[in-house]
């Protein structure tokens, strides 16, 4: 049924095997995209998911790779960001979401400042 389909890197453009254990594994775990890495570019893209500093002050709040372990292909799109104006310091900034209107929006010096003070009066 399956055959070793050689498959190229979209990271790295080398050429890698896509071996019919690996068919297998995938079609066992209800995948049905082939990997568009090599396997050391898949381990190089998780190992920089889990370890790399959050953009923006926000951090993901997990494991990251959204379930998939194997890390085959499943990237997450860009996080969309909206511009808007700190309700504290009247600055521009940017947020990953679009603001509604009903709470007021910080940029990350002031959240963390306020934060940090919500924090030290209940302990």
């Amino acid at each position: 049924m399956y055959q070793d389909r050689e498959l190229t890197c979209r990271d790295c453009g080398n050429p890698f095997t896509f071996t019919v254990g690996e068919q297998e594994f995938y079609a066992s775990k209800g995948l049905e995209n082939s990997p568009r890495r090599c396997p050391e570019c898949r381990r190089a893209a998780k190992s920089g998911r889990s370890d790399g500093p959050s953009r923006g002050g926000y951090s993901s709040g997990g494991g990251g790779g959204g379930g998939y372990g194997s890390g085959g292909g499943y990237d997450r799109a860009p996080r969309q960001m909206t511009d808007a104006v700190c309700a504290q310091c009247g600055g521009p900034t940017q947020v990953p979401f679009v603001p509604r209107g009903d709470r007021p929006v910080y940029c990350s010096d002031c959240y963390a400042q306020i934060r940090g003070s919500s924090y030290s009066g209940s302990r």
